[in-house]
């Protein structure tokens, strides 16, 4: 059916669209990367910069291939600029080199997620913790892989195992409401993003998918309300304009979705 292929293909972009989400506002979305320029570790570190960790961790992985920490580190600063492709060719071939390494086998299941290898990224993830370790960033990362394959009550259980982990984690809450956008249950969906977006740590991609699920409703001045608050007004216009973007995408009338525009799929790292 043609509203099937449209969510098929909206399901297949969803990585991309999640960069899209994270990236509004402009470069203040890296204030993760921290570290006073006044310091001379952080100046001489390239993980403040992603293309220069692109360089000098490529030099490092070309000088010894089997170096699994430069493999590691290159593979991770591959992905953050965008090249899935290549990210996922260093990884796996740092997994084979040292098909034991945790660390190798979590990064290389969530390139494989972002250049939608969903099926493989799954089970590639699941050798990289243990169920009587479980890591609750797996979990949710293997979370997100069952619900792009559309196995969604699967995905839950994944993510209701990563909260009682990290009970009221804003991304777990965030991919469990998008879970439930997928599967077009917009009430439940819009119940976890409200536990999410009032947690502490909740970021611009949690605010983007609770006014996405609101405006998807019919609510499209509170969704504006929610994408705009306690923003500068540039950052406010951007995410407007984000969100009227994504709700254009939805086929049919008002508040009756047919395809579903996924906002993002939060994938902590």
């Amino acid at each position: 059916m043609r509203q099937q292929s449209s969510l098929a293909r909206l399901l297949a972009s969803a990585a991309v669209t999640a960069m899209l989400a994270a990236g509004l506002g402009g470069c203040q979305t890296m204030s993760d990367i921290t570290g006073s320029i006044t310091s001379a570790k952080a100046e001489a570190s390239p993980d403040a910069d992603p293309r220069r960790a692109t360089d000098v961790y490529g030099e490092r992985y070309r000088a010894n291939p089997k170096d699994a920490d430069a493999a590691l580190r290159y593979g991770q600063a591959l992905r953050s600029t965008g090249q899935r492709s290549q990210a996922v060719a260093v990884l796996e071939q740092a997994t084979i080199a040292h098909p034991g390494n945790r660390a190798l086998l979590a990064a290389y299941g969530r390139a494989l997620a972002d250049n939608g290898n969903f099926r493989q990224a799954f089970d590639v993830l699941g050798r990289a913790h243990t169920p009587d370790n479980p890591d609750w960033r797996i979990l949710s990362v293997q979370g997100t892989a069952l619900d792009q394959l559309g196995r969604h009550d699967e995905a839950r259980r994944y993510y209701a195992s990563a909260l009682k982990i990290v009970p009221n984690e804003p991304s777990v809450l965030s991919n469990l409401g998008m879970s439930y956008v997928l599967s077009k249950d917009l009430p439940k969906a819009e119940e976890n993003l409200r536990r999410a977006y009032g947690s502490a740590g909740a970021d611009t991609r949690v605010r983007q998918n609770l006014g996405l699920v609101v405006g998807l409703q019919g609510r499209f001045a509170e969704a504006e309300t929610i994408v705009k608050a306690d923003l500068p007004p540039e950052e406010a216009a951007a995410n407007v304009a984000y969100l009227k973007q994504m709700l254009s995408r939805k086929d049919g009338p008002r508040g009756a979705p047919n395809a579903i525009p996924v906002a993002s799929l939060n994938r902590p790292d």
